[in-house]
Formats: C-alpha cells, sequence, structure tokens
C-alpha cells in the first residue's frame, strides 16, 4: 500500500478507529504510529515458528528470512523459536470458511439490488442466471459453489462449524505465542511469484501461496509484508511481521528499523 513503513504508519493512523456507522469497528484508542516509531530494537523479542519453515520452500526465500533474522538479532533484538501446532489445518480451514462468507456475502449480487444486471434476459430466473454468469469470474464461481455446499443443509455440522472450531484453535496459537513475544516473523510467501495464469488450472497449488498469510488472517492479526531482497531471477522477497490484536506499533517498529538498515524497498527488480 505504501512504499515505506513511516507512510503505511501515517495511513493508519487515518483509516483506524471507531466509526460510529460501523458496527465492526472498535473503540480502541489509536497511536500515532509514525510519532511513536523507535529508533531501535533493543530489548524486542521475535519468534521464529518452526512450523513455517516448510519443506516446499524454496530455498532462496528461506535464505533472506534467515538472513532478516540474524540482522535482527545482531541489532539488539531476541530470536526465539515459537511453535504454532494449528498451522497446518489453516489453509483446510480457510478454504472452508472464506468460500462459505464469499457465498453468504455475494448471494446480494443478483442484478437486481446489486452487480451487474443482464439486460438480454427473458424471465427474472433467467435474469439472476444470466447476471450472475457474466458477472463473477472463475475462482469467484468456485468459491460461491464450495461455500453454498459447505452451508447446506446436512454439511454445515460437518465442514463450516467444524472448520470455525479449528479457526478457535489456530487463534489461540497465536495468542499463546504473544504471551512471549512481541512479533513474529515469517516469510510472505513460500515462493516468488509464478507467472500470469501459470497455475489457472491448478488452483489446490495456486493457494498454497497463501499458506503463510492465511494462518493470520483467520486469527484476526495484524500483519505487513517488507521487501527483504530478490531472488536470483530478479523476483522480490517479502519478510512477513506480524503482532497481536491492536499491537500494530510494533510491527511498524521492527519493519521501519530493518528498512531503515537494509533499503531493500528502494531497489527494484532486476528482470
Amino acid at each position: 500500500m505504501t512504499k515505506t513503513v513511516k507512510d503505511n504508519a501515517i495511513l493508519l493512523k487515518y483509516l483506524a478507529g471507531l466509526d460510529r456507522k460501523d458496527s465492526t469497528s472498535a473503540p480502541v484508542d489509536v497511536p500515532d504510529y509514525d510519532k511513536n516509531l523507535r529508533k531501535d530494537i533493543k530489548g524486542m523479542v521475535i519468534g521464529l515458528p518452526k512450523e513455517y519453515m516448510i519443506d516446499g520452500m524454496d530455498a532462496q526465500v528461506k535464505a533472506k528470512i534467515m538472513e532478516a533474522v540474524k540482522l535482527l538479532e545482531s541489532n539488539g533484538a531476541k530470536i526465539v523459536e515459537i511453535s504454532l501446532p494449528y498451522t497446518d489445518y489453516a489453509l483446510d480451514v480457510y478454504y472452508v470458511v472464506a468460500p462459505a462468507e464469499a457465498s453468504s456475502n455475494l448471494a446480494r449480487f443478483d442484478g437486481v439490488r446489486y452487480g451487474l444486471r443482464d439486460t438480454t434476459a427473458d424471465n427474472l430466473i433467467d435474469m439472476y442466471k444470466k447476471s450472475r454468469s457474466k458477472g463473477f469470474g472463475k475462482e469467484t464461481k468456485r468459491r460461491i459453489m464450495l461455500g453454498t455446499y459447505v452451508l447446506s443443509s446436512g454439511y454445515y455440522d460437518a465442514y463450516y462449524k467444524k472448520a470455525q472450531k479449528v479457526r478457535t484453535l489456530i487463534k489461540n496459537d497465536f495468542d499463546r505465542a504473544f504471551e512471549k513475544v512481541d512479533v513474529i516473523l515469517t516469510p510472505t510467501s513460500p515462493t516468488t511469484a509464478f507467472k500470469i495464469g501459470e497455475k489457472a488450472a491448478d488452483p489446490l497449488t495456486m493457494y498454497l501461496s497463501d499458506i503463510f498469510t492465511i494462518a493470520p488472517n483467520m486469527a484476526g492479526l495484524p500483519g505487513m509484508s517488507v521487501p527483504a531482497g530478490f531472488d536470483a531471477a530478479g523476483l522480490p522477497i517479502g519478510l512477513q511481521v506480524l503482532a497481536a490484536p491492536f499491537a500494530e506499533q510494533k510491527i511498524f517498529d521492527v519493519s521501519n528499523f530493518y528498512q531503515s538498515i537494509t533499503g531493500w524497498h528502494e531497489k527494484r527488480a532486476n528482470l
């Protein structure tokens, strides 16, 4: 969203806070994030989850992440290994919960109240079908169909309800970790970017690219992806910094310091 961490801190300062017309906003005081940025990270405790160092991770991605970890440690941060055991279930949980929410939320886009309306239909039912067929792409349709299935009678308890229970377990993992650490560091993605359309025929493989960002989203955590270098092909590698709910200041502190001593955000990919 921004080139620098400080700019991001300024942006969040004006986006965050209670909105009386938004029931999902929280009545929590918003710090002056950019003015409160620390000049160093001495004494901060950084967690490194062992479950995130998976076999399928690109070796160059892993090397850059560990390089970042060592750099932060050499500048006064304490690095501790943590465990997030329910991480293994995050991908499965996400692709039950997210499609269910997509199915429910996108039901309103029927061509009558919201969304594209087809003008060639002969009757109301035909208009619904054509509007939704033309208005949604393949991935959206795939999620609507999957979400409708897991929410249907006879399958709700077996899939959606069970997924929500495991989602709580994932959140509990993070809650326990943040009792010991200030932030958690992970790769943003297990590999660098793949070509447009390269994995379109294999959505399951494509979904695996989200494996490091899904668990924090399921747990409702703030996170930031910071440039951490490039692979041999010149493609960018991201370092993900996570903190407990409403602890964005810690993310900004670590990310801004890392940015200030590396300057990766100033460099462009050499493709």
